[in-house]
């Protein structure tokens, strides 16, 4: 990963931008891609006209986007006061959620009132016009442009800088924004990809675009986790091929997911007890297209995947002063009740038979089980917590295994009418939600008491798997997917 960001510090030169009565053309302009003499580049440029615009440089210039116009004051030594420039911020954001599958989303934005000379808001500044650039890119730059300005502005999300500042500003949008931003974003996201797909003639491995983060505050942490589906990687398929109108539902969703974990620091006479226990768990699969084009070009809106399996693993970073851990779950020992069924028959054997009688007898074995099992494991000095998803038909995990012919043709098979049935395994939105009534068991990490009063880093490391399996579409297709995140949590011993 990049440790440097290369665009354009937009927010500075927009603040270093001199009065009308000192420019000496129509048009200031900066490039915000990279560009030689054979190739055409992308520019912000404002003009007198009171407009901001993204600018395609050709010869004859293409306009892109172009803001709301803006209140300019003609008497100050800057272009744009601390209002203008927040207005142009507001508009950045308005944009760019105009561009997901609800376009009227913008007009119920809520953004308080920012500092401008707060450390952090230039960084929240350009990441918001990146973004906006990288969509303008995907959505309207001609073909001959489009491919490497898409490249050049992608490998800037990659840079850390630009990952703080995304995490500043999804904390700023609140949390129904953000899921509309992330939404918007993923849908060009997946666009791009299908583009890709499309024009290459070799195969080609898909840009992940997995946007994780999270936060560590007194007694909670949270991850935060979106992942278009079409960017997971695709773990077992079947060899049947998929058609247009399934690949499109299938394709336009992404993952959203919250992992919420509480924990409790116990100071005892000869050492430190750190308490971690589930709060929520929560995993959706959400449509990033609306319903009518989902029913006009795809399978309809029940065609998608769901989660099958959670895996998570919690470890100290620095282990020195970890003395023992500890779960709080035994292995399932699950009852299985055994009916013995016999039956005489009675008959005329062959001569040689040594009775007229025949006995047979059968065995029932009868096990109730859940759709979702929960295990508890420990790998050194770090606790693993899975949930698998099981088949009521057979038992088999569902993540590692494919359905039937059979139960393809069973009209009450249990992932028919999935998300609408009384034993469906998910939320009736294709969900799932894990919490601490039910699977709140705790593990306990025991720490040498000489680490009172230091702060500890935590590694959570995660995978999630989503699993297609036929719903009401007629098909023989079925995949399973996977993604990978990796986030550092803190704790204070105190």
């Amino acid at each position: 990963m990049a440790n440097t960001c290369n665009f354009p510090d937009i927010y500075s030169w927009i603040q270093n931008l001199p009065p009308f009565s000192q420019w000496k053309t129509d048009t200031i302009s900066i490039c915000i891609s990279p560009s030689c003499s054979s190739q055409p580049s992308l520019k912000l440029s404002v003009a007198k006209n009171y407009h901001f615009s993204i600018i395609a440089d050709y010869n004859l210039p293409i306009s892109l986007w172009t803001s709301k116009p803006l209140k300019i004051k003609h008497h100050s030594t800057k272009l744009l006061d601390d209002e203008s420039v927040f207005s142009l911020f507001i508009n950045f954001i308005q944009d760019v959620l105009h561009y997901g599958r609800n376009k009227n989303s913008s007009s119920f934005l809520k953004i308080p009132r920012m500092d401008l000379n707060n450390s952090g808001f230039k960084e929240i500044f350009n990441f918001s016009f990146l973004t906006l650039a990288f969509i303008i890119c995907i959505y309207e730059a001609p073909a001959d442009l489009r491919s490497t300005c898409i490249i050049s502005l992608k490998n800037q999300f990659s840079c850390s800088q630009s990952r703080e500042a995304s995490k500043l500003i999804v904390r700023i949008l609140g949390t129904n924004t953000e899921e509309q931003w992330m939404r918007s974003v993923n849908l060009a996201i997946t666009n791009w990809i299908i583009e890709i797909h499309s024009s290459s003639n070799h195969p080609m491995k898909t840009p992940c675009r997995l946007f994780s983060y999270s936060f560590s505050t007194q007694g909670l942490w949270k991850v935060q986790l979106y992942c278009p589906v079409i960017a997971m990687e695709v773990e077992t398929s079947t060899a049947s091929s998929l058609s247009d109108d399934l690949r499109f539902s299938l394709n336009f969703h992404q993952l959203e997911g919250v992992i919420q974990l509480n924990y409790k620091v116990i100071v005892r006479e000869k050492w430190i007890e750190v308490m971690v226990n589930t709060d929520n768990i929560r995993c959706d699969v959400v449509r990033l297209v609306n319903e009518s084009l989902m029913a006009e070009r795809g399978a309809g809106i029940s065609e998608k995947h769901f989660p099958s399996r959670i895996s998570l693993q919690l470890t100290p970073t620095l282990q020195s002063n970890v003395l023992s851990i500890s779960v709080n779950k035994s292995s399932d020992n699950p009852l299985r009740e055994i009916n013995m069924e016999k039956t005489i028959e009675a008959g005329f054997d062959p001569p040689n038979s040594y009775m007229g009688l025949k006995v047979s007898a059968g065995e029932t074995v009868v096990t109730s089980m859940k759709p979702w099992k929960f295990e508890q494991s420990v790998n050194g000095d770090g606790a693993n917590l899975n949930w698998f998803l099981h088949d009521a038909g057979n038992g088999r995990e569902v993540f590692s295994s494919k359905p039937s012919v059979f139960s393809l043709i069973q009209p009450k098979a249990w992932f028919k009418n999935r998300y609408s049935s009384v034993y469906r395994p998910f939320t009736k939105q294709g969900g799932v939600i894990f919490a601490g009534d039910e699977y709140g068991e705790s593990v306990c990490w025991k720490m040498d008491k000489r680490a009172i009063g230091k702060t500890m880093e935590w590694e959570l490391k995660g995978r999630v798997w989503l699993t297609y399996w036929p719903n009401k579409h007629i098909t023989s297709y079925a995949e399973t997917r996977r993604l990978e995140f990796r986030e550092v949590l803190h704790l204070n011993l105190a």
